[in-house]
This record gives structure tokens, C-alpha cells and sequence, in this order.
């Protein structure tokens, strides 16, 4: 057999309620020239069983559990394709989608396709239904992606070219590990190419993603991201000053989230910025500078931090 044009890495840890649903959507694009690496990353639901029963033509690898990005890094070293598709195993691809990125990739010779996707949540049923669509065009992958741009692993389609370049997927950023490739290739400088056709469906489950149930853990992974890009950037052209705009957003959001339960990383955070613009002052609303003014900067963080907690429990609202 001939290399696919396309790998499809899946990585699997006790998703056997959803990964046949995944896989489903994969053949269902009617694209020749696939294959399709379950990595079951020490699964004890028997995910990997369910797969074997279903489909044959599935590759399997197990692995004992050691997170996603390792077995997404080994199924890659596995694959053969010109082109590489990761797929968490609970979200779908939509139709049509590798089709459609393949193309423009083969047209344009850029090295990261994307679009956009569906948002499921659970309905009044207990049933996931496909509500908003999510995903806009990047302006500057490199700063879009570093401050507050996100698109899950299913919405993209990576040239193994530059996966190989970028070194595969870090492991050392748990909670943001999906963010930092794309960010990755970015920095290695991929040109993205935006489909605007519907890419995914990504499942939003009610105990939230891995950033919101371990929002301290997430905040951290955004400082210590955040220091690794300076650190590059300071390497490859500088602190110029989109850059140091970007720095600046990501340092002050650690400062403004961190100072509730771990002062130091707060003031981690204050000094790095400070570092980058020692005439730096918050400029926010009216009542966060009317507060810093009666109480001070780390008085008024701190009252804003407990607000929005408040605020947030009283709402349920979900990052």
C-alpha cells in the first residue's frame, strides 16, 4: 500500500462513550488515502475493545497512560501521512472537512489549515446538540494565538512538515498543551490559511474543559507559557512592539487572576511586565481605577479577583 495522504491521530484515554462516534466521523469523509492511529493511552474502559469490534481497518496502539500529548506525539512517529489530523477523541469532524483543507493546502502550499466549529452541550435532555459555531480568521497567528485565540486539535490540519519542525507536542504545559502547538508552529513560522467552511464539532462537557476544572493550574500554565515566548521571541527579532503589547495582556491577565490564591505568582507576574514597560499603569475601568486609587494596586486586584469569583459561581458562567 501506497502512504496516505492523510494521518488521523486519535489519542484515547476511557472514552469508549464517545470514540466510536469519532472514528465514525472520520470515515465519513469519503477521503482516499487515510489511515487512522488510536493511541489507547492506558484506557480501563475498554475503549480499545469497542474500536476493534467496530472498525477494521483502525490501527491500535497501546500505551500505558502518560497524557495526551505523549501519545499524540507517538502516534505521529507511527504515521505516514503527508499530512496530519489530531482528533480528540470525544469531539468529531465535520463533513467534508479533510477534503476541503487538503485541498487549499495542496493549492496554496501553506502549512496549517483551520476553521471553524460547533460547540455541543448537553440540552434540557441530557442529549449533546450542536448549538454555536466558533472560529474566526487569525489576523496574526503568532499574537492571536499567544493572547486569546483558540480552536481545538480537530479544527486543524497540520503539514507533517511542520509538525516535524516544531518538534512535536510539549508536554511540560498540561492544561494548554493544544495551544502551545498551534502557537508552536506559529513561531516556526507556518503560514496558516483559514477554510471557512465548518471544521469540527467539539464537545463542551459539563464539568468543563481542563482549564476550567483546574483554573489555578491554567492560570500558571499561562505565566510559564507566557515567560517561554519572551524568552523565543527575545531569540527570533525581538520585543517589538505588537509583541510587547501581546506580553503585557498575558502577564496582566496572570497578575489580575493569580492574586486570589498565589500572591507570589501575582507579583511574578507585575514584575515581568514591569520589566517590559517600567512606566507600565493598569488601564482598565472606571471602578477598578477609582478602587486602586482608595485602596491601592494590589488592593483593588484583590477585590476584583473576589468579585469575579462571586460573580462567576453566582452565574455559573464557564471560561
Amino acid at each position: 500500500m501506497s502512504n496516505p495522504r492523510i494521518s488521523v491521530i486519535i489519542p484515547c484515554f476511557n472514552a469508549r462513550r464517545w470514540i466510536c462516534e469519532a472514528i465514525a466521523s472520520v470515515f465519513a469523509q469519503k477521503f482516499d488515502g487515510l489511515e487512522i492511529i488510536l493511541i489507547d493511552d492506558g484506557s480501563t474502559d475498554g475503549s480499545a475493545e469497542v474500536v476493534r469490534k467496530a472498525f477494521n481497518d483502525v490501527r491500535i496502539i497501546t500505551t500505558e497512560n502518560r497524557g495526551p500529548s505523549i501519545a499524540r506525539n507517538y502516534g505521529t512517529e507511527q504515521s505516514r501521512g503527508e499530512y496530519i489530523q489530531y482528533l480528540d477523541a470525544d469531539d468529531m469532524l465535520a463533513g467534508g472537512k479533510l477534503c476541503e483543507q487538503y485541498n487549499i493546502l495542496q493549492a496554496t502550499h501553506a502549512d496549517v489549515a483551520y476553521g471553524r466549529w460547533h460547540i455541543m452541550s448537553r440540552d434540557w435532555r441530557g442529549a449533546y446538540v450542536r448549538k454555536n459555531i466558533a472560529g474566526k480568521p487569525l489576523q496574526d497567528p503568532e499574537i492571536d494565538l499567544f493572547t486569546d485565540a483558540w480552536f481545538p486539535p480537530a479544527a486543524y490540519l497540520f503539514r507533517r512538515s511542520i509538525v516535524e519542525k516544531v518538534g512535536g507536542w510539549r508536554f511540560d504545559l498540561p492544561v494548554i498543551q493544544d495551544a502551545r502547538f498551534a502557537l508552536d508552529c506559529a513561531l516556526y513560522g507556518g503560514r496558516f490559511i483559514y477554510c471557512d467552511g465548518l471544521a469540527a464539532c467539539y464537545r463542551k462537557h459539563e464539568r468543563g474543559s481542563v482549564s476550567t476544572r483546574n483554573r489555578q493550574a491554567f492560570i500558571r500554565d499561562c505565566f510559564c507559557n507566557a515567560v517561554s515566548v519572551e524568552e523565543w521571541w527575545r531569540q527570533h527579532g525581538g520585543i517589538i512592539a505588537k509583541r510587547k503589547k501581546a506580553l503585557v495582556q498575558v502577564y496582566e491577565y496572570v497578575a489580575r487572576e493569580s492574586i486570589g490564591f498565589d500572591l507570589t505568582l501575582h507579583k511574578k507576574s507585575v514584575s515581568m511586565i514591569r520589566q517590559l514597560d517600567p512606566a507600565y499603569r493598569p488601564t482598565r475601568c472606571f471602578r477598578f481605577r477609582l478602587c486602586q486609587r482608595l485602596c491601592g494596586y494590589e488592593k483593588a486586584e484583590l477585590i476584583g479577583y473576589w468579585y469575579r469569583s462571586f460573580r462567576n459561581a453566582l452565574c455559573g458562567e464557564k471560561r
